[in-house]
């Protein structure tokens, strides 16, 4: 999800400064919401369960996008898949471009010996650099967002009219455990973001995640708190981009969150475990300074992953080093 939502602030540039260019997104139905509303971009349903699964599934929507004509292939996601895609579209006579992925540099950012920690290239500025190979150059330096969407009926039975409270987002979890944060010290900041006396009459916090463990763990975040609003399975994906587009200011995990809020130009204030933003997945147009990082002095081999896949011994506890008090000043810097 976090890959898909990393597209979005490319394809809108793009489509903004080459507005005679057509854009075909190929991706799975779930995502077509994170196109909405982008003009010249046609949202192509990848059916991976029926018409294109597998290898001939995949020669189907080969000749399936042919019949688009389609001039050029930017391969954003650079997966076994989308390779055999596009090296179809290069034998047929087709300018093909695709995403570095840095594997090189990450290995050497999450290596145990001879760590190289600096920063690698952002993957949006890494998609830049695809669709500059085809001969398009794309500007992000002072990116567009769309409008706060208009809340529908079931939304705002949820929500109630804004009324000048401030509205903040709450995405406590993650693929990995290592990358979550501890959820005695998530509750603190929800306890004091919610029932302090400085933020109760003012603060509605929204809660988002899914899965039955999931919504058991929202719902004692949310437990006893009417300004504490639990999203899961009261709203649809769309109406959660929605409502997501509405804050002020979102706290997630190193998760698709992150950069679903950062598509809408909502300020993401990230926690980091086992993961790093030098990693390249720093949320788009966001400071460094909103990535909370667990301490390097006390746990000298982070990051030890990418993606959070991979434990390390003595590591478990990381993420407690980003304090409750850490979380709170940063999401209240961005509150009136």
């Amino acid at each position: 999800m976090g890959d898909v939502a990393m597209t979005v602030p490319v394809v809108r540039a793009f489509v903004e400064q080459h507005p005679k260019v057509k854009i075909t997104v190929v991706s799975r139905p779930f995502f077509a919401p994170f196109f909405d509303g982008i003009e010249n971009v046609h949202f192509f349903e990848v059916d991976v369960k029926k018409r294109h699964k597998g290898f001939f599934g995949l020669l189907k929507l080969y000749s399936d996008l042919k019949k688009l004509n389609i001039d050029a292939i930017a391969d954003l996601h650079n997966v076994l898949r989308s390779k055999i895609i596009r090296n179809l579209f290069a034998l047929s006579g087709k300018k093909v471009a695709f995403t570095d992925k840095a594997r090189a540099e990450k290995k050497a950012l999450t290596q145990a010996k001879n760590k190289f920690f600096e920063p690698i290239k952002t993957v949006v500025n890494r998609h830049v650099e695809t669709f500059n190979q085809l001969g398009f150059s794309i500007n992000l330096k002072a990116p567009k967002f769309p409008p706060k969407a208009i809340l529908s009926e079931s939304i705002l039975k949820i929500s109630g009219e804004k009324n000048n409270k401030n509205w903040i987002g709450i995405a406590p979890f993650a693929q990995y455990e290592s990358k979550v944060y501890p959820a005695d010290l998530m509750q603190k900041v929800i306890d004091e973001l919610a029932l302090s006396q400085s933020y109760r009459t003012k603060n509605l916090l929204f809660l988002f995640g899914g899965g039955s463990k999931e919504m058991e763990l929202l719902n004692s975040f949310a437990n006893g708190k009417e300004n504490v609003i639990n999203t899961a399975g009261k709203l649809t994906f769309k109406e959660q981009l929605d409502l997501i587009s509405n804050l002020e200011v979102i706290l997630s995990m190193d998760s698709g969150n992150a950069h679903i809020a950062a598509m809408f130009g909502v300020n993401v204030v990230t926690l980091w475990g086992a993961t790093h933003p030098f990693a390249g997945f720093l949320p788009f147009n966001q400071p460094i300074e909103n990535c909370l990082v667990s301490d390097r002095k006390e746990y000298p081999k982070l990051p030890t992953s990418i993606y959070g896949n991979l434990k390390v011994a003595g590591y478990e506890d990381a993420m407690r080093t980003i304090t409750a008090e850490k979380c709170i000043k940063k999401i209240t810097s961005f509150l009136s």
